[in-house]
């Protein structure tokens, strides 16, 4: 489904990526780890044209889309949850929601958001709440729902667990899970390690800009490089 060769990316002159082969088949999860600054979020905007590689080929359903716009990307079905979140504060849940099928899904918007509030019925029960004045559970949902709302092909959740509480954590990985249950595939972009290794099929560790490590997440689970890296065991 998505299949990226030798990706090189950066902002101006500060290179960031440098040769990232990654490779996300339907219907399956694949999480990205890495500490802050290994490259992760530039690799998520690169992926959805947020910045165009210096370098590096990403096809996307046999489809060429390095150096796409990103409403060409948008439109084929690849569809981020951006770190942050990235809602709009003074916005109704609804309009919110709304929004995330603007450049896709708008003919079948009423479909998609009764989907959405089936999702999360927390949503339905404030459409017309002020996004600024929700918890920061219920923003991580909202923004999953309005990237639900564009039919996406594949999702990638940048940082979804950040700034959650541990239990808020864990309706969030077994909502991801219901999601992929589904059929939908996702790239899980994430710090949690122990939880995203326990919810993906396969993951790559990237390092200053490189995979370092990658292969079956259960495998990578029990790697001592990694258990050392990221776990703080020996």
């Amino acid at each position: 489904m998505l299949e990226v060769r030798g990706l090189h990316a950066g902002y101006g002159p500060f290179a960031v990526l440098h040769g990232i082969d990654l490779d996300v088949a339907e219907g399956e999860i694949v999480a990205v780890l890495g500490a802050n600054g290994a490259g992760k979020t530039t690799l998520n905007r690169a992926l959805s044209a947020v910045i165009r590689p210096t370098a590096g080929n990403i096809r996307f359903e046999g489809a060429e889309i390095t150096g796409a716009g990103h409403d060409a990307v948008v439109r084929a079905g690849l569809i981020q949850v951006p770190e942050g979140r990235k809602i709009f504060p003074n916005l109704s849940v609804r309009d919110n929601l709304l929004l995330g099928a603007y450049l896709r899904g708008r003919p079948n918007r009423a479909r998609n958001l009764a989907r959405v509030l089936d999702i999360f019925p927390r949503l339905g029960e404030r459409l017309g709440q002020l996004v600024g004045s929700m918890s920061g559970g219920e923003q991580q949902m909202l923004a999953i729902g309005r990237g639900m709302m564009a039919e996406p092909r594949l999702l990638i959740l940048d940082e979804p667990s950040l700034g959650l509480s541990p239990i808020l954590t864990e309706e969030l990985f077994a909502l991801i899970g219901r999601l992929n249950a589904e059929g939908l595939a996702i790239l899980l972009v994430e710090q949690n390690v122990v939880q995203s290794l326990a919810i993906a099929g396969r993951a790559y560790v990237i390092e200053h800009g490189v995979v370092a490590l990658q292969g079956d997440a259960a495998a990578l689970a029990d790697d001592p490089r990694l258990r050392a890296a990221y776990l703080g065991l020996a």
